[in-house]
């Protein structure tokens, strides 16, 4: 599937700032499941800085904007194209070993609920219980935009029963720790079909990591495996270590932020 992307993330100050550094996981991944047709990433007023490819594989970019402004635009624009591989990223070169992603985080801590929800599941192998632990997290936590935030914890979310695709992430990575299945958290984009079934063009899963086949990706949100309608970007020990963009600047006052994402299927 061909896939274009506009991505544009706006952040407005109410006084000046300056010195406005940000890192950057805006470029597509490498791996088998898709390839980069063409990738622009553009920042007003700022300038290019150097780039890694992290421990995980993934390409960190940063970039800074002297200012003083008031507001500084992040805009993505691309095609991709991709692949169905059922969730598996092959071809994907990472130095870190999985047994690190063991660690859980704030957002990923199992409480008492999160354990008997994980240890309440059965499966025949790695593999069934992956996907077990996946379909658990879905029926325990429904979908609904605007009842936790950026910072709900998968315990929080859990207690509330509902959740955005962040939670069902980091409910899933809680859940396959407490097994000794080490997970992680991926962002990405998610083109939205027509029958309504995908959630959101701005979109995060987590990826479990098993004997046979290495990562593997689950989105409990949608109840599937990332299929060609996803594009992978990076991934981390948790939303805030895998977010797309992260920044700090100089000056007081309030930031707000303004997203918009289109994810449209082309003609190849």
């Amino acid at each position: 599937m061909r896939l274009t992307v506009d991505h544009v993330t706006r952040y407005l100050y109410d006084t000046p700032v300056r010195s406005v550094v940000q890192s950057h996981r805006l470029t597509p991944s490498v791996f088998a499941g898709q390839s980069v047709i063409d990738w622009q990433v553009t920042v007003s007023g700022g300038v290019k800085g150097a780039a890694h490819r992290d421990g995980a594989g993934d390409q960190v970019q940063g970039w800074t904007v002297a200012g003083p402004v008031t507001t500084v635009e992040v805009r993505v624009r691309g095609t991709v194209d991709t692949t169905d591989l059922t969730g598996v990223l092959r071809g994907h070169r990472e130095s870190v070993a999985p047994d690190c992603y063991l660690r859980a985080t704030g957002p990923t801590r199992a409480d008492v609920a999160l354990a008997d929800l994980a240890r309440s599941v059965n499966a025949a192998d790695p593999l069934a219980l992956a996907h077990a632990l996946s379909a658990a997290v879905a029926d325990a936590i429904a979908y609904r935009p605007g009842v936790t935030h950026a910072h709900t914890t998968a315990a929080e979310a859990l207690a509330l029963g509902e959740g955005v695709c962040q939670d069902h992430a980091h409910a899933l990575i809680a859940l396959a720790g407490v097994r000794g299945m080490p997970g992680r958290y991926v962002s990405g984009y998610l083109f939205a079909d027509t029958d309504g079934l995908a959630h959101e063009a701005a979109h995060a899963w987590a990826e479990l990591h098993l004997p046979s086949l290495g990562w593997v990706g689950f989105d409990p949100a949608n109840r599937c495996c990332p299929d060609d309608r996803y594009i992978r970007l990076g991934s981390g020990f948790d939303a805030q270590d895998a977010a797309p963009i992260r920044g700090i600047s100089r000056g007081g006052g309030h930031e707000a932020m303004d997203v918009t994402v289109a994810v449209l299927q082309t003609a190849q």
